[in-house]
């Protein structure tokens, strides 16, 4: 017997996605008799229908769908998330009176926070996007970060990765790392996937420790920031259209792994470094020094130099070994030196400033130095 689905999709469904509330507020709707179609009060919320054309809530007409928005809210402590408190106690919807832009849409809560928890908290119009973010199937990290007291140490923190089970409650893996430690006080980042009712108070009670504070602190890619307390930011449409491309590109029941592997240290190096790999270039031939191959003119080439420019230079007659004597030299020619070791022979020409005799006291003389009329010197002392 073959089974044909009804086309269209639950009440609760297309009034969740319309922004009206929350698939289990509808229901409890429904339940109170407010929900109608075409002025018939609606039973319940298994109705299968097409659209919305026809239903009311209180009286009033559904509005046609918006397009899905988020926000980011720095939640303060002492706030219940949730539309009415039957205590009277406040809720986020007070603080988010003065927060939002006047345009704002009626928003959900993607998730809760406790009452005294704070940090981030993602609020939609879109109650089908919302429920996609909640689930534990999605995979979406949470991360929190807590301020405990009592004794913990790292490979107590790392046994959470294993997950626990705590009074029959199975709590999935968890990444928990000690941030700083100030005697028996500490911080620890703690960042996990399915996100049970006050499932990181509980866990770090079981290991003995006392919360005194818990902050959420990322939601998914989404960050709190420097967001002050108390404000809420839009998501740009650009940064929302990327990540709900990223959630239809993902396969269903991903990996729960709360970080993502960080690339290899090679993957993020510049092309610049050290050990990047270069093009060689072709090996030169050893080239002994002095001798340049291929050049026509080098020395022992057996071949002439071409013309210098200006024209040829030749031989110096008056070069060493040529056997021409040299030409006449600028102020008169000098003949050698009648002291040279060569002898010479001939007097030396005339010397600028007239000729200086040789001094009477140089050495090999025969005449003691010292200035004329001075008294000679003493012998050396006894």
């Amino acid at each position: 017997m073959s089974s044909i689905e009804p086309k269209g999709e639950r009440i609760a469904k297309l009034l969740a996605r319309a922004g009206v509330a929350s698939r289990r507020e509808v229901e409890r709707m429904i339940a109170d008799g407010r929900i109608a179609l075409n002025g018939a009060r609606i039973e319940t919320p298994a109705t299968i229908l097409l659209h919305l054309r026809g239903v009311t809530v209180d009286g009033n007409p559904v509005a046609r769908a918006e397009p899905t928005r988020l926000f980011r809210f720095h939640k303060p402590a002492g706030l219940i998330t949730a539309e009415r408190d039957s205590a009277g106690r406040p809720t986020i919807y007070a603080a988010l009176r003065n927060a939002l832009p006047a345009d704002s849409p009626r928003l959900m809560p993607v998730g809760r926070l406790d009452l005294n928890t704070e940090g981030l908290l993602l609020l939609t119009n879109d109650g089908g996007f919302k429920r996609e973010l909640e689930l534990p199937a999605t995979g979406l990290p949470r991360t929190y970060r807590a301020r405990t007291y009592g004794d913990v140490s790292q490979n107590g923190l790392e046994d959470l990765m294993d997950g626990i089970e705590i009074d029959g409650v199975r709590y999935g893996p968890i990444d928990a790392n000690m941030e700083r430690r100030t005697g028996r006080n500490q911080w620890i980042e703690l960042t996990l996937t399915e996100g049970k009712n006050r499932e990181v108070r509980r866990v770090l009670e079981h290991l003995g420790l006392e919360v005194s504070r818990l902050l959420r602190t990322a939601y998914g890619p989404f960050v709190l920031g420097d967001l002050p307390r108390g404000a809420a930011m839009e998501v740009r449409k650009e940064e929302l259209e990327r990540f709900r491309s990223s959630l239809k590109g993902s396969p269903p029941g991903r990996s729960s792994n709360p970080r993502p592997a960080k690339p290899p240290a090679s993957a993020s190096r510049p092309a610049s470094a050290p050990d990047a790999k270069r093009p060689r270039r072709p090996s030169r031939a050893p080239v002994e020094s002095g001798a340049k191959p291929g050049r026509p003119g080098a020395l022992g080439s057996g071949k002439p130099r071409g013309p210098v420019k200006g024209g040829a230079r030749p031989a110096r007659p008056d070069a060493p070994g040529s056997g021409k004597p040299r030409g006449p030299i600028k102020g008169g020619a000098r003949t050698g030196r009648p002291d040279a070791p060569d002898g010479g022979g001939k007097p030396r020409g005339p010397v600028k400033g007239g000729a200086k005799p040789a001094r009477p006291d140089a050495p090999g003389s025969g005449k003691p130095r010292g200035r004329p009329g001075s008294p000679a010197r003493r012998g050396p002392k006894k």
